[in-house]
């Protein structure tokens, strides 16, 4: 394989790229919203060559080359969280600006940039003829995930059919190679009382007073130390042995989990009246070791919670808001835990890959590279789509992506335009470089996959 030649040829579509991911920044695509950045990508594919562009019943662009059983993925939400407050953004935020290192707008790391280093990769691959015979490639800019990581793959995975041997998630990596991450899940405790007459709140049992001893026990458990003299054990007692025997060692490689309250509700009659309901939102991010029923369980058990017993309800949420094509996909907002093994066969594509082109160290514009002097192979501190690829179905995920995870969701957001580039040629490389003898059924370090509990889309 003719790596200089790899390099060469991204190098060569930069403008093409550049020109495309302004494009696609230029279209608002909120989750739910996306029909327009899907219909631009897949005109791209078409333009380009690819064997077969096409949309699913949930609005995900899936764009195919070669004609090989075996599947190779590369996968890149194609949706975008919102703009937040326009006056922390210096340029507009759909429209900003290129300079020549970096482009500027909502969605250029988070992510749309992946998806325009996957779709060009692939034309390196057709250009230079870099598919193996026995393999097709599949490009997805997927759908949905800022508002249910995951979704999009349990509908490609589930409904169309779909089992790649490995996926690449195109998500930002800030030039590293990641393999996995912590899961997460949107909790909810209901709390009821009984109004009354603001002016005599002892007729009454405000469901607010309740919620705050709830909440400070909350904040115990993200915030406290794991000692015997704690009664809430934090959640960092998951990085020790004694309280996590058998993922300790996973759960340091993640980071601890966290806890904390992102929304909070109430009624009540009138601004005059003691409150007879109030309900939060938590949310919870897993390491390794802990699930669906333990992060379930320990909010059910702080004291509090008991105290007020009959009183508390603690749920998970589920997700059913419908797709840009109206299709309505159910699922409970459970995210599962996941990490390869480093050795792993498609994991040591990447790393071979990267090696043979740029080296065994991280790269990246000299303005980005405060931030990269890390490991080469690492993990993201975020949840992206591989919850579900990996996380509930075992399929092989690995990481490498465009932009910067410190980028994702802030206003003035960039990315930059040697990261596309390198994306692009490590796409092309990595079909010829993954060695399918060397797959084994045991790739997968930790994954907190399925519970009990059914999912309703499984």
């Amino acid at each position: 394989m003719d790596f200089e030649a790899i390099k060469k040829a991204a190098q060569g579509y930069l403008p093409n790229m550049t020109k495309f991911l302004r494009d696609l920044i230029a279209i608002p695509s909120e989750s739910c919203e996306e029909e327009g950045v899907i219909r631009r990508t897949i005109a791209e594919m078409e333009a380009l060559g690819f064997d077969k562009a096409e949309i699913d019943p949930e609005g995900n662009a899936l764009g195919w080359m070669g004609e090989g059983s075996r599947i190779i993925a590369f996968d890149g939400h194609i949706d975008t969280v919102g703009i937040g407050n326009i006056a922390n953004w210096e340029h507009d935020p759909y429209k900003g600006y290129e300079t020549d290192d970096i482009i500027y707008g909502r969605g250029g790391s988070d992510q749309e940039g992946g998806v325009v280093s996957a779709v060009y990769g692939a034309k390196i691959m057709k250009d230079l003829n870099l598919i193996p015979e026995d393999t097709k490639i599949l490009v997805v800019a997927s759908v949905q995930e800022e508002d249910c990581d995951g979704l999009c793959w349990q509908y490609i995975h589930k409904e169309d059919g779909i089992t790649p041997e490995f996926v690449v998630s195109t998500e930002p990596t800030d030039g590293g190679i990641y393999r996995g991450h912590r899961g997460r899940m949107e909790i909810r405790v209901d709390v009821k009382g009984v109004s009354c007459h603001g002016s005599a709140p002892e007729r009454g049992d405000n469901a607010i007073y309740k919620m705050a001893d709830i909440l400070r026990e909350v904040r115990a458990l993200n915030e406290n130390t794991a000692t015997e003299q704690d009664e809430i054990k934090g959640l960092v007692k998951m990085l020790d042995p004694k309280y996590n025997p058998e993922h300790w060692e996973d759960a340091r490689f993640l980071g601890r989990g966290t806890i904390t309250c992102s929304q909070i509700f109430y009624t009540s009659p009138s601004r005059c009246a003691v409150a007879d309901s109030c309900a939060v939102s938590l949310d919870r991010r897993m390491t390794a070791g802990e699930t669906w029923d333990s992060c379930l369980d320990e909010i059910r058990n702080l004291p509090a919670c008991k105290k007020y017993g009959d009183d508390v309800k603690v749920s998970m949420y589920l997700y059913d808001r419908p797709a840009w094509t109206g299709l309505k996909y159910e699922t409970e907002c459970y995210f599962p835990t996941w990490i390869n093994k480093e050795s792993a066969a498609h994991v040591q594509a990447l790393v071979d890959a990267h090696k043979a082109l740029f080296g065994d160290r991280r790269i990246g514009h000299e303005s980005a590279m405060d931030k990269r002097n890390r490991p080469l192979i690492d993990k993201w501190t975020f949840s992206t789509n591989g919850v579900s690829i990996q996380g509930r179905y075992g399929i092989p995920c690995v990481g490498f992506g465009p932009g910067a995870e410190s980028q994702a969701h802030a206003p003035n957001e960039i990315t930059w335009k040697q990261d596309l580039v390198t994306c692009a040629a490590l796409y092309a490389a990595v079909p010829m470089c993954y060695k399918p003898e060397n797959r084994t059924d045991d790739v997968t370090e930790y994954r907190a996959g399925r519970t009990d509990t059914k999912f309703a889309n499984d």
